[in-house]
Order: C-alpha cells, then structure tokens, then sequence
C-alpha cells in the first residue's frame, strides 16, 4: 500500500508580516464616523487652481459661537471667520500656507510630497484626564458601516454610549449617531456636480436643550 507523506505546514516569515497601525490610529475610523465636521450656521469653501503648480483656497464661516459662563445656559454670540490658503506643488518641492482673521498663521514646506511627511506633537499634562476609550466598527458592505464607542472617565464616574453609522451613496455620504445623553447628530455631504458639494450639518442636544443646524457649500476647480 501506497503511504502518503505528511504535508509540512509553510514556514512562516516573520520579516513579512504586516504592519500594525499606530497607536494613535487605532481609533480613527471610528473618530471619523462618529465625530464629523459638525458646524452651526454658514460654511463656504472655495478652490481656485490657477495653474498645476499653485492653487489658492477661500473659506467662509458664519454662525454663533459659544463662550464660557458661570450659568448652566448657553451663551452665544455672532461671529465670522476668513480663511485663505494658498498651495504650491512641484515634483520636487510642497509649500502650505493659511492666514486666519483671528491672528493664527499655518505653515508647511516639504520636499518629497509624495512619500515625505513629517509631524511634531508636544503634549503636556499637569493631571491624568482619566478618560478610557472603546470603540467598535463593523463593516456591513463596501458603504455601509456601523460604528460604536464607549467612553469612561474613572475620576467623575461619567459613562457616555455612542452609536453612528456611515452610509456612502454614489453622489452622497451621511453620517450620524446618537449618544446615551439623548445627543442626535447628521452630517450630510451631497455632490451636485463636478467641483460643487453640498454639505448639511444638525446637532439636537435634548438634555441641553441646544439645537444646531448648519449648511455649505465646497467649490473646487481642478
């Protein structure tokens, strides 16, 4: 009789083996479908390629803005901010700037942007925040994803639930969640056409008794 020769298991290489994702990634896809850019009042974005090289952008925000008091109302206040931007790429060189009408200037030079990038975090604490964080996220289909996250604060005892989603359409993407503090939140962004989005923002905070509603525009010439 013939005898079969046992199949060794493959060897595994452990120089191969994929990377695991930074610490501080861990948690990012489901930041980005529980936490949007939820805004109150205007927003109006603008791009203006004026050439393949250089690019500049515009932003537009108006709508209230809380400030700190001793009540447990809130107090709001009008304002507005200007944004301007401006982008210069080559192959061989990258700079970003942007100008804010509250005195804040951003600056960025690289020279590979392709596959350099470079980051600097300084963070200092005077007490632990005593915040610990879980998070969960199923991917129902390619556009479909549920989203879950729980975050605890060992100091106060407070607990706080949420559940979102993230739905991706051919010309839309909407995202929301509800939190166990009675918070409900949607951020819809449309594409109308080529270079002209629509963007709808609403938080309801029932606890609170503060309703949030915000729209915009996102231009873009390439």
């Amino acid at each position: 009789m013939a005898t079969r020769e046992a199949v060794k298991p493959e060897k595994t290489d452990y120089m191969k083996l994929p990377c695991p994702v930074p610490y501080e990634e861990i948690n990012r896809e489901a930041f980005m479908s529980l936490n949007a850019e939820y805004f109150e009042g205007m927003r109006v974005d603008f791009t203006k390629r004026l050439n393949q090289r250089f690019s500049l952008s515009h932003s537009i925000t108006m709508g209230p803005t809380e400030i700190p008091c001793q009540s447990t109302e809130t107090i709001k206040i009008p304002t507005a901010h200007y944004d301007f931007g401006a982008d210069f790429m080559d192959p061989k060189l990258m700079l970003r700037g942007r100008v804010m009408t509250d005195g804040r200037v951003d600056a960025a030079l690289t020279s590979e942007p392709q596959t350099s990038r470079g980051m600097f975090n300084i963070d200092y604490k005077i007490a632990n925040t005593g915040n610990v964080a879980l998070s969960y996220v199923q991917k129902v289909s390619e556009k479909v994803s549920l989203v879950s996250d729980l975050m605890y604060n060992h100091i106060s005892r407070d607990v706080i639930a949420s559940f979102g989603y993230d739905y991706i359409l051919r010309q839309c993407r909407v995202r929301g969640k509800i939190d166990s503090n009675g918070c409900t939140s949607a951020f819809v962004e449309e594409s109308l056409n080529e270079g002209l989005k629509f963007v709808l923002s609403a938080e309801l905070d029932h606890k609170k008794k503060d309703y949030r509603f915000g729209f915009g525009f996102t231009v873009g010439e390439y």
